[in-house]
């Protein structure tokens, strides 16, 4: 059976760690209780003065024991003295204990509950006013939803009667008038062109058409609490009937107070806001270009910000109620020790009754919001059907399956047996000896190293991975990713295995047909690199969820920075960074496989060309590039943070520093050594620096810890002194560009991979700390559900 403090220990809320009962220091004030008394020893049976046996052990003796306990316990209990020192006072103290240790226990006990408390309060607030504000969005997208589809079913019935009554009595009007009926906005305005095309009388039409709406769903805004600038629908209705059309335009230039904002996140919805902005500004009716539109996209991103908005109250809900849940248990299981050590039968029963009146054991208010937020959801997104409901509102959690394991054991033995296989071959046909082939070796190298490079970082991201579960690391809330399509670190250790299996196979098979004299045995390695194909597959099948998800994160990547940069996002640039030879080994195997020069070997043709020399230097920055226009963005969306501008200048340096080496490699004179060693110095010291204090919090000269932070995960401090001595010895190896190293063509080949390699060791070490740092700050500020943006906001109105 697990312990309860195992069990506990294992099912709190990571980010809200802090505020938990701290049921691990109650356990050792009850030991020191415990010790206590076992070092006073027993209470003499019989008072002084009394004659009775003192001259060995009775078998009596028990039972006066528990007779005398007894009686002490019922006279303290009727005694008046007693009372006033036991009883609970009219103020809300706690019953008093003679005894040093048992007080010291029942008021850190008591300081525990109070902390409770007030973070439950907390929370609970916040969570009902989320729940209203989400509640009144939805009232207003109904409403206007509403509107927007009577309204268009009506205009398309009066469209249908006026185009027949025009077919009758003069030509058809022009597109451009006819087509821009079916868009609609909150000031009754189409387009630009719309309120200067056609005749008088179709603007007319339109200007009341659109007015009509604006009324429409203005009044049932104002139904739900939103305002209006200026009141001009009160002054419509004053005005009289020959006025009333005037009325209503002079509504139109009245901004409301209410917009629909959907956050920029991608370039269409970027471009979407520009023109909206613009077509505000250019309207000729002199509206204030703070009204909004509304139309059908919007009102789509809308309901979508809303449904996501009640898909992370609920998951806040749930946590809420788990927080309640684990803290009563914990106390009624500590009282229960309590109690059995030190025999406050009253003092518990007290304590007891004070945490069944605390809010976070008596209060029901998040438990009717759940459901509340359960029939919404049901009825207004899931259509009804609970299943569907459920499965957005509790996602099930994947089943761990031993079937994931037996592949991995499988993949990595066959890997192993394929690669000891390969080597005996290739010693036998002296293929890395000087007298082989170099058109095999650079061929075989360039492909091996490019698969050989993704297993290592799929392989170390599933060791990161096993770290963040270990630790209780929350990496899926981080990351935004889905717990239910997340992958586990079995999941990648058995992508690494059958990628390394599957290349080496082709690597055995390749050479198999090599020694027979086939033809086009280099065609081989070529269709390997057609199975990355698999990354494209529509069907549910090798991971969907993660290979879209991995797309995705790569478009946000290489069209930086038009896209809102997530942690995934950078994390994955960050990535790249460490992976510029893979980038590299894909150059020259498109080149060679796609060129078509497998028919003649001609290996010069992707090395000696300059156009081969001119895209490698665009290679080798672009990784930079990306990261310092993700750095960008976040500078101009975070209210100009400074430290992006300096996160940025990183990568700036490190562009810099790789230019200034690859003209190194091209020149070698002493003016560009020391070049190379200034360059790649100062871009070493500014990513160690953002590495230890930026990156992972450490160097923290106040800290408990020396030079590291106050708060760590792991147990032992000198993990954490010799990863920071690690990373500054992989970050030097640049200084290998700038020594004069005589070797072989095959060794220059192995070094490169080992260095491309450590490399990537780097990166996945760097992994770990990076993200226990971002853990430990949501942590301190306790967030542990995200916070999606409403689409409905009122401006602000002097």
């Amino acid at each position: 059976m697990v312990k309860f403090s195992r069990e506990y220990e294992a099912s709190i809320i990571p980010e809200w760690k802090a505020v938990f009962v701290d049921y691990k220091c109650l356990k050792k004030l009850i030991k020191r209780i415990k010790i206590a008394r076992r070092d006073a020893g027993p209470p003499p049976l019989l008072a002084a003065g009394e004659t009775g046996s003192s001259y060995g052990f009775s078998v009596l003796d028990p039972v006066r024991s528990i007779a005398a306990r007894f009686a002490a316990h019922h006279a303290a209990a009727s005694s008046p003295e007693g009372e006033e020192e036991s009883l609970e006072s009219d103020s809300g103290e706690l019953v008093r204990s003679t005894d040093k240790h048992e007080q010291e226990f029942l008021e850190k006990a008591d300081e525990e509950l109070d902390k409770v408390n007030k973070f439950y309060a907390t929370q609970e607030a916040e969570l009902l006013a989320r729940g209203d504000a989400l509640i009144e969005q939805l009232r207003i997208l109904a409403d206007v939803k509403r509107i927007l589809a009577d309204h268009a079913a009506a205009s398309s019935r009066r469209g249908r009667g006026r185009a027949l009554g025009r077919a009758n009595s003069m030509p058809p009007p022009s597109p451009s008038v006819n087509g821009s009926s079916g868009r609609h906005l909150l000031s009754g305005l189409a387009s630009p062109q719309s309120m200067s095309d056609g005749s008088v009388e179709l603007q007319q039409a339109r200007v009341a058409e659109g007015a009509a709406v604006a009324e429409e769903v203005m009044a049932a805004l104002e139904r739900n609490g939103v305002s209006f600038v200026g009141g001009g629908l009160a002054k419509a209705k004053k005005d009289g009937s020959g006025k009333q059309l005037m009325g209503r335009a002079a509504l139109l230039q009245l901004p409301a107070t209410v917009r629909i904002d959907i956050p920029p996140t991608s370039p269409g919805r970027a471009a979407l806001k520009v023109w909206e902005e613009l077509v505000n500004v250019l309207r000729k009716d002199g509206a204030d270009p703070a009204a909004a539109f509304v139309h059908r996209k919007k009102l789509q991103h809308a309901e979508k910000n809303i449904r996501d908005a009640f898909l992370a109250l609920y998951r806040g809900l749930e946590l809420l109620k788990k927080f309640s849940s684990l803290n009563v248990k914990a106390f009624t299981k500590i009282l229960k020790k309590f109690v059995k050590v030190s025999e406050q039968h009253q003092a518990t029963d007290k304590f007891s009754e004070k945490v069944k009146r605390s809010p976070f054991s008596s209060s029901d208010k998040v438990l009717q919001l759940a459901d509340e937020v359960e029939c919404i959801f049901l009825r207004h997104f899931a259509g009804n059907d609970r299943k569907v409901a459920m499965k957005y509102l509790k996602p099930q959690q994947p089943r761990n399956t031993h079937m994931i394991t037996f592949l991995v054991g499988l993949f990595t033995g066959t890997f192993v047996s394929l690669f000891i296989i390969y080597s005996v071959l290739a010693h036998v046909a002296g293929i890395f000896s000087s007298t082989g082939s170099p058109t095999y070796m650079d061929i075989v190298y360039h492909v091996f190293s490019m698969f050989a490079l993704i297993s290592l970082h799929v392989f170390l991201y599933g060791c990161n991975l096993f770290m963040w579960k270990s630790t209780r690391i929350n990496h899926n809330f981080i990351f935004d990713f889905s717990s239910s399509t997340a992958l586990t670190h079995r999941d990648a250790f058995l992508m690494s295995a059958s990628i390394m299996c599957t290349v080496v196979a082709a690597l055995v098979i390749n050479l198999f047909l090599r020694n027979a004299g086939a033809t086009y045995t280099d065609a081989l390695p070529g269709a390997l690199l057609l199975s990355t194909g698999v990354l494209f597959c529509p069907f549910n099948i090798f991971y969907r969820s993660t290979r879209y998800c991995f797309m995705r994160v790569m478009r946000n990547i290489i069209f930086s920075p038009f896209y809102k940069v997530l942690m995934a996002d950078f994390f994955m640039a960050d990535q790249l960074t460490s992976q510029i030879p893979l980038l590299r080994h894909m150059e020259f195997a498109a080149c060679y496989f796609m060129a078509g020069t497998f028919r003649n070997q001609a290996y010069e043709t992707c090395t000696s060309s300059p156009q081969y020399t001119h895209l490698a230097y665009v290679i080798s920055f672009l990784p930079y590039y990306w990261r310092a226009m993700q750095c960008l963005r976040r500078y101009l969306e975070e209210g100009h943070d400074i430290n992006q501008l300096a996160n940025a200048g990183k990568y700036v340096s490190a562009m810099v520093a790789a230019a200034v080496r690859f003209k190194y490699a091209a020149t070698p004179t002493p003016l560009w050594m020391w070049m190379v060693v200034i360059s790649s110095s100062g871009a070493t010291i500014y990513q160690l620096y953002w590495d230890f204090v930026m990156d992972w919090g450490f160097l923290n000269p106040k800290s408990k810890n020396l030079w590291l932070r106050d708060q760590l995960i792991l147990k032992k401090k000198s993990i954490y002194y010799v990863s920071m001595m690690l990373n500054l010895a992989l970050r030097l190896a640049w200084a290998q560009s700038v020594m004069k190293l005589h070797l072989g063509r095959v060794e220059s080949r192995l070094l490169d991979f080992s260095l491309a390699s450590l490399e990537i060791i780097r990166r996945g070490h760097w992994n770990f700390y990076r993200l226990e740092h971002e853990h430990l700050n949501n942590a301190g500020k306790f967030r542990a559900v995200k916070t999606v943006p409403l689409p409905f906001r009122e401006l602000e109105t002097d």
